[in-house]
């Protein structure tokens, strides 16, 4: 069964961090890894009741779309999931995170030359038929001077992709085009990861033609009328409200057995409401409402495992963005006994429980438990919820009270107070969730502060290491590419922590190394697994939770799955009513 799954709006989520950071929603979208198996709806338990040709599903949206509706232009989730039901991937994941063929199939000996071959007859919504040009189109709009989306790193690789984008040659020299259907690709090195960062989306050129590349994204191939090769054709935008999509009979995998979607915003707080009285089928469940949402007679809560994980994090030192450098070392959070002495003293277990409904999992390393790379606990410290050890441990660090205020200072004998951020957004359980975190700290003696910082102004923040920022809450989400260079290495705008740590840098460079590890998935988790254990004993962030992906789905819905890469395609869904 093929499947239409996207990564690049978790690509997207890492430069803007609206998903987490910016928490781009009132409900907060959290996804996280709880489950192993693939969950399914066949529609009223099972499928009792056979399916319906035609019908339409309302697919709800808790937050509006930004309203840019080309994956070369997308900015937050809820773009992509209107993207995800009529634009198709040249390749597509499976429930392992590898990638598959699906328009386009491959063919490489080294990871630096790939032939990609297209399946032949592929329409897009105007008619045409999809080629290699309207890649080789998307690539080259993507490396144009004029460009200022953020996914030129997916095309920067491609040998020729820099003088390009420098205006030193007209063309991109690593697209040779062999003939319509033909492709061959040639990147700067070999790379394990040379396929997995390249962007796979064409764009199509006639609905861009006259168009300039700085003036694409406003423009309405991308507002008002985008097309895409996918299973339906968006009929008509509301811009902020709903999208309509249409069957596209002339889908390359089948016509889809649904007539129409409708994708409708629903406020966070209406989303029970709507799913009860049936107003809408499908709708992403923020984990508060989970138990009241599994208790509807009329509903199905499906969940999966995520790929994101929220954490605390360090300001260990600053960092210069020019130089590429962390240029200043912070003391104050310098002792790795403190950090961990911290991680003890959080209930992570009555955390999540109470501030997530329980959907989610304790996590114990940067990488969320359904990744393939993800560390065995077994080989990983637990750090277990345990405020007498953690007092010991501050004892033997030098943290204790030597003025009998109940809180401990620092070895210095200087005051000691954990300065805590989190970003605001209007949803009253922030600040609640935040509270929690800083009274398990003063619990074991350490005194603590909480400021909540408007979301806008938050990331900046900690992007610029603002010298109010000491420990602040985040999160962070993964694609099917493993590699977490962007995140940890030293050299690294969004290594917020401004964590610096030789072994650590070598060991991911590494396990990009064609020489070191070459196409050997299990050499390349061992370094992985090295790595993470490095993290998790130096804790330059304290993890805290993965959540669940988790939907609620009106059980007249049938043929449709999730698991950790995503839903499958929607020309299989259907309704039985």
């Amino acid at each position: 069964m093929q499947k239409k799954k996207s990564f690049y709006w978790l690509a997207a989520m890492l430069l803007i961090m609206s998903l987490f950071m910016a928490a781009c929603s009132n409900g907060e979208d959290e996804a996280g890894a709880a489950e192993d198996d693939k969950k399914e709806t066949e529609g009223n338990e099972g499928g009792e009741k056979a399916a319906q040709e035609g019908g339409t599903i309302v697919y709800a949206l808790d937050a509006a779309p930004e309203g840019l509706f080309h994956w070369n232009w997308y900015g937050i989730q809820t773009d992509a999931e209107v993207l995800g039901l009529f634009d198709d991937n040249l390749i597509t994941f499976d429930e392992e995170l590898k990638p598959q063929p699906n328009i386009a199939s491959w063919e490489t000996e080294d990871n630096k030359v790939f032939t990609f071959k297209f399946q032949e007859g592929v329409k897009w919504h105007n008619g045409d038929e999809l080629t290699v040009h309207d890649w080789v189109f998307s690539l080259e709009t993507l490396a144009h001077p004029d460009y200022e989306g953020p996914r030129y790193t997916n095309v920067q690789t491609v040998e020729g992709a820099e003088a390009f984008r420098n205006g030193e040659a007209d063309s991109i020299s690593g697209l040779e085009v062999i003939n319509d259907y033909e492709i061959k690709i040639t990147f700067d090195k070999a790379r394990v990861n040379n396929l997995l960062n390249l962007w796979t989306y064409p764009m199509n050129r006639k609905a861009f033609e006259g168009i300039e590349v700085a003036d694409m994204e406003g423009s309405d191939p991308v507002r008002r009328t985008p097309i895409g090769t996918g299973p339906f054709k968006v009929n008509k935008v509301v811009s902020g409200e709903s999208v309509e999509l249409v069957a596209n009979e002339d889908y390359w995998q089948g016509k889809p057995k649904l007539d129409k979607i409708i994708i409708k915003v629903v406020d966070s707080t209406a989303v029970t409401g709507a799913l009860q009285n049936g107003d809408i089928d499908v709708v992403s469940v923020h984990p508060t409402i989970g138990k009241d949402v599994e208790a509807m007679e009329n509903v199905d809560l499906v969940t999966a495992p995520g790929l994101s994980y929220y954490y605390v994090g360090f300001k260990l030192g600053k960092f210069d963005n020019e130089k590429k450098e962390v240029v200043e070392q912070k003391e104050k959070y310098a002792d790795k006994k403190l950090r961990q002495a911290m991680m003890h003293s959080i209930n992570r277990e009555e955390w999540i429980e109470a501030f997530f409904g329980g959907y989610g999992d304790v996590v114990n390393r940067p990488v969320p438990t359904a990744h393939w790379i993800a560390a065995d606990n077994d080989d990983l410290n637990t750090y277990p919820y345990d405020p007498e050890k953690a007092k010991e441990i501050l004892d033997e660090a030098g943290y204790v009270d030597t003025n009998d205020d109940g809180f401990r200072e620092d070895p210095n004998g200087d005051e000691f107070v954990v300065n805590f951020s989190h970003y605001a957004t209007g949803n009253p359980t922030f600040e609640s969730r935040a509270k929690a975190l800083t009274q398990y700290w003063e619990e074991v003696g350490l005194k603590s502060t909480l400021e909540m910082i408007e979301v806008n102004q938050y990331y900046d923040m900690v992007e610029k290491d603002n010298e109010n920022m000491e420990a602040f809450f985040g999160g962070w989400g993964y694609g099917a590419d493993p590699d977490p260079s962007g995140l940890w290495k030293s050299d690294q705008l969004w290594n917020y922590p401004r964590w610096v740590n030789e072994e650590s840098d070598q060991l991911l460079e590494d396990a990009l190394d064609v020489e070191i590890v070459g196409t050997d998935e299990a050499k390349r988790k061992e370094l992985y697994v090295k790595w993470q254990q490095i993290v998790n004993e130096e804790l330059p962030m304290l993890f805290i939770t993965e959540l669940q992906e988790i939907y609620g789905m009106n059980k007249r819905v049938g043929g449709l799955t999730l698991d950790v890469s995503g839903f499958n395609s929607a020309h299989e869904w259907f309704v039985t009513e």
